[in-house]
């Protein structure tokens, strides 16, 4: 401990007490109630903080923190300390690079059940073994990617007000789990949006794909459409009649700003039964 340190403990005495600071949920033994919340507490004493994370365990519990405010790659928190004037912690993390986001995306878009445990505020068990397989780490892997300061005179990192914000910061995630992805650079909104359309196109695919080849169904497309599927290799099959539709290239055809198959498919299912080979010549 520097000798500033001990003059300016000596000048302001105790630790001012807070009435309606943040409190800790936990009341004794380790904070952290999911496995996400004590991974990142188990990164942080990786790193060599343990010691120095128990000091700050009591501020978090007493209700020291002021405030605490989570935004892309930035935590920042105010912290009572034994001066007048709180001091501003900030602990900051590198957030994911746009393609790197693209790919992390694309990678639960595929996965149905991770965007449904997340909505049910619990982050998939295997969802570190999924960023790994992107060569990414959810969760730093070194502490050269965690930046922390705190205005307070300790040198020492984490000080026992950065390390009330630690502790805090891992409660939220048991709060929210996509607090850990916005920390990243996804916010909840944006990240489900983007799950959805991406889902959403993947669906569109699967429906072309399922289509049948249209050189399949000639014998049976200008049949009276009584089913929306066709079985493949079944005769008896019936086959919708808007099915070439299905055959159009996966890129959008568009007239001025509408899609052209949404213009054409309403006509192709208006087509009535006798137009086909049949009773061509009736």
């Amino acid at each position: 401990m520097s000798e500033h340190w001990s003059g300016e403990r000596s000048r302001y005495g105790k630790t001012i007490k807070v009435d309606n600071g943040i409190k800790a949920r936990s009341k004794r033994g380790d904070i952290g109630a999911t496995w996400w919340s004590r991974r990142f507490i188990e990164v942080l004493e990786s790193f060599g903080m343990g010691g120095r994370l128990t000091r700050g365990r009591t501020y978090a519990r007493q209700g020291q923190v002021l405030s605490l405010s989570l935004s892309t790659s930035m935590v920042i928190a105010l912290v009572q300390g034994s001066r007048p004037t709180p001091y501003k912690t900030r602990i900051a993390i590198k957030a994911f690079t746009t393609p790197e986001w693209q790919r992390i995306e694309h990678a639960l878009a595929g996965k149905a059940l991770y965007a449904a445990k997340l909505l049910a505020g619990e982050m998939p068990s295997d969802i570190e073994t999924l960023f790994a397989s992107l060569g990414l780490q959810l969760f730093p892997a070194t502490q050269r990617e965690l930046t922390m300061d705190c205005t307070c005179p300790d040198w020492e990192v984490p000080c026992k007000h950065l390390a009330a914000a630690c502790y805090l910061l891992a409660e939220s995630f048991d709060n929210d789990p996509f607090e850990i992805l916005a920390w990243r650079g996804r916010s909840r909104e944006d990240l489900l949006e983007r799950l959805r359309t991406l889902r959403g196109a993947t669906r569109a695919v699967a429906a072309r794909e399922e289509a049948p080849p249209l050189t399949k169904c000639l014998d049976t497309f200008w049949q009276k459409q009584t089913a929306t599927s066709l079985t493949l290799g079944d005769p008896t099959a019936v086959v919708r009649a808007d099915a070439v539709l299905d055959q159009l290239d996966a890129v959008p055809i568009t007239v001025g700003r509408s899609d052209l198959v949404l213009l054409l498919r309403p006509a192709y299912l208006s087509l009535p039964p006798d137009r086909g080979p049949e009773g061509a010549g009736s």
